[in-house]
Formats: C-alpha cells, structure tokens, sequence
C-alpha cells in the first residue's frame, strides 16, 4: 500500500479503514490504559531501566497484537520482523531474535523454521524483498488460512471476510503484504515515538514539569513530541507529471525526497521551529503524513502515547537519564536503542501497589 497509488490504493485502505474508525479504536483503550499502567509499575519499585527496551517496546506490539488476531505469545515476531525490517542498516537490530519458542504457538514455530540467519561476514537477507523475509510470510500464510476457519473481531479476520465495492475479495499476495505492512509500521513507528518523546521531556526539564502540574497539556504534549522527535525521518516518491516546486522544475519520473524532519522544523509554518513546547498550538506537523497516505493508524499511535505518558506521570518521579541515549543506525526510522533512565518512586493512588517513595540509586 506504501507504494499504491489510486485505485488500487483506495480499495485497500477502504478495507483496512473499517478496523480504525473511532469507535474501533475506542474499544482497545480501557486495555491500552491497564497495559501501559502495567509495564510502568513493573518496573517502578527498581528506581532505574532501559525506558526503551524495558517499557516502550512492549506496549505498541502488544496492542498491534491484539489488533491483528496474533496470540499474545506470539507478539514477539512483530518485534523481530519491524527490527530486520526498519534497522537492517544495524547489525545489532538487523539480527533481532527476541522471540521465546518455547511459548509461542506452534504456529510460529513453523515460521521460525525458516528464519534466515545471518551470513559468514554477519548480514541478514535483504529484509525488504520477499525472500528476506520467509517466516514473516509463512506466518500470515498460515494466520490467514486460520483466520478463514475461525474468524474472530480482529483485523485479519476482517480482512479476509471483507468484500470491496466491486465484489471482490483480497488474493493471498494481497493479505500477506497487508500483514507485512502492518507489523512494521503498526509497530516501529510508535515504538521510537515513545522514548523519542520521554528523550524529548528529559532534555527539557521545564517542559517535563509544565506537564507534570498541569495534564491537560498532554494531548498537546503528544503531538509536540510527535513533531520535535519525526520518528520517520524520509519518504521517497515519483512525480507523475511536471511541475515546479521551490522554484525547481521536476519533470515527471524523477524521484523525490520528501524529509519530515525539516518540514516540521518549517519557520514558516512553526514559531521558534526548533523549541519544544508542549503547549503548541496550531501544531500542523507532518509526523503521520499527509494525504491519502495518512497514518490508518493515527488515532490509535496517539492513544497509546497518551496512556504511557499518564503511566510515568502516575507512577515516577523525578525521571532523569542514567546514561547516554544509544541512537538506531537508520537514514529513515529516527529511532533510539536504548534510553537508560532513574527516579524516585510515586506513593501509588492505584489499590493493591506496594511501592513506596524512595531515592533514586
């Protein structure tokens, strides 16, 4: 779908639009509040941890999980599949192996069979051609023929029931490349917004405590984090006729780079461009797109940042880096690594915590 263009474009995202209309959308969110709760009181009685491996990994492929019918033991191979996908210019992320076979569904076990393994010099397969990618493939193979045999109120049981305005139904090509599609950027995206937007409070300690004493400033506070960080850095596309842009002509055919980092440091379109203000308003960025290729997912990336964000306000205080932040190798995914963080534990208003104010190690 990333590289449709009408019709072909508009009669799958018709499809997948049933999936994430507000009130789709508004059902996962008692789930996504506990979720984001729970992730952030595991961890609060330690006092310090990896905020991007410990907290913000978890709760984007879990709720992609949920949204996609995958089994909650399975949401492993989301993470392993967006990381060989979006940091394949990272040895380390490249080769991401994160999956527990001993508890996932036999179902992923057949896809971990055929998972390729890096070479003699330590490179993974091209991640973006089919043959990179074998056991993602595999996996929606199988996924989709379940899902024709026990459909359920999940995305890819809808999808595989779903008839288009022209009667039609989607091929098997067209399922396994929507399930690729979503299980990378209905993760990796979210997945560095999160710490991109805690990295974006630590570094502004005045904004962090804006926030704090007044949260109505939250929603607010997303869409700035959205701006100030861009987790998607660039987008390549191809003009279809002649044009002009900036006084540069642009003949049809020539490849264009459209880098969101710069336009949502726009000075024409941002007052003091480069600040992070979490009060913004207006606040037109361009971190989820623009136009009919629009984030599908938007609303939901926003509730997810929303409940984690009230999460660490809950529960942690006085949050500041441990260590250096460790950035993704990624000329497109803005991404962090590793986000090492402490704080003093909150005395919880939630029944049933144990955790008590204490200094921070």
């Amino acid at each position: 779908m990333v590289n449709m263009d009408p019709p072909d474009h508009t009669r799958l995202r018709f499809l997948l639009s049933k999936a994430f209309t507000p009130r789709a959308v508004a059902r996962l969110e008692t789930a996504i509040q506990q979720r984001a709760q729970d992730l952030v009181a595991a961890v609060a009685g330690q006092k310090e941890c990896d905020f991007a491996k410990d907290i913000a990994a978890d709760l984007p492929v879990a709720t992609l999980a949920d949204v996609l019918g995958v089994p909650a033991s399975d949401r492993w191979l989301l993470y392993d599949w967006s990381n060989r996908v979006i940091g394949y210019q990272d040895a380390e992320v490249a080769a991401s192996d994160a999956v527990d076979a001993s508890s996932a569904t036999d179902m992923a076990r057949r896809a971990l069979a055929v998972r390729p393994h890096p070479d003699a010099c330590g490179r993974m397969p091209n991640p973006r051609a089919q043959g990179g990618m074998p056991d993602l493939y595999a996996y929606a193979r199988e996924l989709g023929s379940y899902k024709r045999r026990h459909p359920g109120s999940d995305l890819m049981s809808l999808l595989v029931q779903a008839v288009d305005d022209q009667g039609s139904r989607l091929s098997s090509e067209e399922f396994e490349q929507i399930f690729w599609m979503l299980s990378v950027a209905g993760n990796e995206t979210l997945r560095n917004s999160i710490p991109g937007g805690l990295y974006a409070l630590l570094t502004h300690p005045e904004e962090f405590r804006r926030l704090r004493e007044d949260r109505s400033l939250l929603p607010a506070a997303v869409e700035e984090m959205l701006r100030w960080w861009t987790p998607v850095m660039t987008f390549r596309r191809t003009a279809v006729a002649d044009t002009e842009l900036g006084g540069l002509i642009i003949r049809a055919g020539e490849k264009v780079v459209v880098y969101f980092s710069s336009a949502n440091r726009d000075e024409q379109i941002f007052h003091n461009a480069n600040a992070f203000n979490i009060g913004r308003a207006p606040n037109e960025h361009l971190a989820l797109g623009y136009g009919p290729h629009f984030c599908i997912g938007a609303q939901l990336a926003r509730m997810q940042m929303r409940a984690m964000f009230t999460a660490v306000l809950d529960r942690l205080d006085d949050v500041e880096l441990a260590g250096n932040p460790v950035r993704l190798r990624s000329n497109y995914q803005n991404g962090i690594k590793s986000l090492p963080i402490r704080w003093r534990v909150k005395v919880s208003r939630y029944a049933g915590d144990s955790y008590k104010t204490g200094a921070a190690s």
